[in-house]
């Protein structure tokens, strides 16, 4: 039997910041994770991730964002790593259409929107203006874009292994390819049974993704599903074209289907440019079934749909792939909740695509409610499960 005043199930990339600030604030934490992070069979993998600032998705994203800029610089001032590279971030769609994704509507605009209420320092460029600065994009001529300087991309495995390196220095215990397999109340708290062992604490935080649904069953299973997802690095005719410098990250809706998007990298150390889309057509059944290969078959389909044409140098076929799982919900928003029936555990889950960019304030913040006498940190209400009762799918 192992004893904490806080558990935290799950060190991707939210457990492992709500990990680091907890232990950051002398309170005794244990992390366990199934795997062994960073690792490749979740959402915290793929070498880069896009970060910027002015959240379309909504108003109570940006100060999460904008905070965990402040923490990922913080670390790097600690430690030494190299953990976040501004490249200027590009979001573009057709003038005229609705250009939705993940799940709002005009995209553009309410990323311009946002960048106003915040104070996001941009600008908003026509398609002559987008093709002068970046003539790597084969425009179709009636795009509109919004650029923000401060955007860029993160280096996830270096991110959740810096975040975790972090809480042990502070004195966090960590245990990985150890699988929580139930959640206990008992009289002084709540228990873990995991595959080794019992482990015991005041509070449990549960980040564990895609396995979060199956664990705390109920609403979960609905509210929150996981999704596969490919990622595909092509190669570049021209590698300087696309540098960091020359060529930002990119958000591109090119239609108005949901499925009319694909985003993108500069290079980061190879001669290859990152690219992927989306899909919530099709749920997997498990994670630990997921197919983990990607297929010549779903390649040559990224590559017919999607780049051919808007990004004429890059080859024809990836270099190489790899498959991710995001868990998403109805409303393509975050849920950090307590759990019903169990209000000493606080779910932690379905970033839906887009919580990596947030992980580093949104787990201060969640750690902020766990700490005795802590200030009120960055508001969460905005993520309650509550919101979710009857919504409709994406």
């Amino acid at each position: 039997m192992a004893t904490a005043d806080v558990a935290v199930v799950g060190l991707g990339v939210v457990g492992g910041a709500v990990l680091m600030q907890l232990a950051r604030a002398g309170i005794s934490v244990i992390g366990l994770d199934r795997f062994a992070p960073p690792h490749t069979m979740g959402s915290s993998h793929g070498e880069t991730r896009i970060t910027r600032l002015a959240v379309g998705e909504g108003d109570a994203y940006a100060p999460l964002a904008l905070r965990s800029h402040e923490i990922w610089r913080d670390l790097e001032r600690v430690t030494g790593q190299a953990l976040l590279q501004q490249t200027g971030g590009l979001v573009m769609a057709p003038r005229h259409g609705a250009a939705q994704h993940h799940g709002k509507d005009d995209f553009v605009q309410r990323s311009a929107a946002a960048a106003r209420r915040f104070s996001i320092p941009h600008e908003m460029l026509d398609a002559a203006e987008i093709g002068r600065r970046f003539p790597q994009f084969g425009l179709r001529g009636d795009e509109v874009g919004y650029f923000e300087p401060e955007a860029g991309m993160l280096f996830p495995e270096r991110c959740v292994a810096t975040q975790l390196r972090q809480a042990e220095l502070h004195g966090a215990v960590i245990a990985t390819n150890e699988a929580v397999l139930d959640i206990r109340p008992t009289a002084g708290g709540v228990e873990l049974v995991t595959s080794a062992r019992c482990v015991s604490a005041e509070r449990i935080v549960v980040a564990a993704g895609a396995w979060l649904p199956r664990l705390l069953g109920g609403a979960f299973l609905t509210a929150a599903r996981p999704y596969r997802q490919v990622l595909h690095w092509f190669p570049v005719d021209d590698p300087a074209a696309f540098a960091p410098g020359r060529f930002p990250i990119f958000i591109w809706m090119h239609g108005d289907r949901s499925e009319d998007y694909i985003y993108g990298f500069p290079t980061a150390g190879t001669p290859e440019v990152k690219v992927a889309t989306e899909q919530y057509g099709e749920d997997c059944e498990s994670p630990d079934t997921m197919a983990r290969t990607v297929s010549e078959a779903e390649s040559e389909a990224m590559y017919r749909t999607h780049v051919r044409g808007r990004l004429p140098g890059l080859g024809e076929r990836p270099g190489r792939s790899a498959a991710c799982v995001y868990t998403v919900t109805p409303d393509a928003g975050f849920i950090v909740d307590t759990v019903p029936g169990l209000p000493q555990v606080l779910a932690v889950s379905a970033c839906s695509g887009h919580g990596f960019k947030h992980a580093a304030g949104l787990g201060e913040a969640i750690a902020r409610t766990l700490i005795p006498g802590a200030p009120p940190g960055i508001p969460l209400d905005a993520f309650a499960l509550r919101r979710l009762a009857g919504a409709p799918a994406l």
